[in-house]
């Protein structure tokens, strides 16, 4: 008997490792994706997607509950996305979900997070009544909780007026494979891949959401 209980807490040990393995491909999804007009996080005003995309070649969308740890495993890797293509015409933009809007300041705050972002809901118990639960259930997300959920925005293919954004949308249901993001990346901003960009350099180019689970773990040692 005490045996079979070291097995079973052995294997809940695993949990949040598992928890961190959700990881999906881009895909390209046939819904209508609707415009939105968000309350901003790091300051008092609002943000209409529709008209932040302009100017821009690609726009990342991404919806993240700030203590799902499998949002935590992707955002520095955003971040840094965020870093070092923004001078090529990539824009980044984060929906915060199912949290308290101080809980989602401190969360940017700890990730360094310095790409723009806004907030639909702030409370956990009003997950099916949002339009990131409606709107993901349409690309065929079918995960409790959805963080994060990405969306890749080509703003020269956009609706130009009406509540439709678009018909058609590149998805990532669940967390980036960090290699297939970043060559799909780099491919809609025009640039050369890594490997070929090395190549011409001559230089070689040498990680299940649940709050209660996310609060458990952070009491943690």
């Amino acid at each position: 008997m005490k045996g079979f209980f070291a097995f079973i807490l052995f294997s809940l040990s695993f949990l949040p490792v598992f928890a961190q393995n959700e990881q999906a491909p881009i895909v390209e999804k046939a819904f209508d994706y609707k415009d939105w007009t968000y309350q901003n996080i790091q300051n008092d005003g609002k943000t209409n997607l529709r008209e932040f995309t302009k100017g821009k070649k690609l726009v990342i969308v991404v919806y993240f509950a700030p203590w799902c740890p499998n949002w935590k495993h992707d955002v520095a890797f955003v971040q840094g996305l965020y870093e070092k293509y923004k001078g090529n015409g990539l824009e980044v933009i984060g929906v915060g979900e199912y949290d308290p809007v101080s809980a989602m300041k401190t969360h940017l705050d700890t990730y360094k997070v310095t790409f723009p972002t806004v907030y639909e809901s702030d409370n956990s118990g009003l997950r099916e009544k949002t339009v990131h639960f409606t709107q993901r259930r349409e690309a065929g997300d079918t995960r409790k909780w959805g963080s994060p959920w990405y969306l890749f925005l080509e703003p020269s293919t956009l609706e130009a007026k009406g509540d439709v954004l678009t018909k058609k949308v590149n998805v990532v249901n669940g967390e980036l494979i960090k290699e297939d993001a970043e060559k799909f990346i780099r491919a809609k901003l025009g640039l050369p891949s890594d490997a070929a960009k090395a190549a011409l350099s001559g230089k070689a180019k040498i990680e299940v959401c649940e709050p209660e689970r996310s609060a458990a773990a952070l009491k943690k040692p």
